[in-house]
């Protein structure tokens, strides 16, 4: 039996991939995002398509939890983005132990 004791938002929605929320997708976006990555390395880090991955960062750069830099041409996400990304894998992580919780007590 395999334990994990962290779930990064990165493999919470792979493991999830079928069936993503938004908040899902957004998760994967910053986290792909933190440090910075082109157009390109976030459609294939977040494993979206084109269109979706526009929607999404005009929705993030919008809400300032990701930034554009115009001489690198780079997404960055910025620290309001890091500090939702932090909640979500709190929010992850206990959603975890909660899951390993109810599967001891059946």
């Amino acid at each position: 039996m395999m334990i994990i004791y962290k779930y990064s938002i990165t493999m919470y929605a792979i493991i999830r991939m079928k069936y993503r929320s938004r908040s899902d997708i957004i998760g994967l976006i910053l986290e792909a995002a933190n440090g910075g990555a082109t157009k390109t390395n976030i459609m294939y880090k977040a494993f979206l398509t084109f269109t979706q991955m526009r929607e999404y960062l005009a929705l993030l750069m919008e809400k300032e939890l990701i930034e554009y830099e115009e001489g690198t041409q780079r997404y960055r996400t910025t620290e309001k983005g890091i500090r939702l990304l932090q909640m979500c894998n709190q929010i992850n992580e206990e959603l975890v132990i909660l899951d390993k919780t109810r599967k001891l007590s059946i």
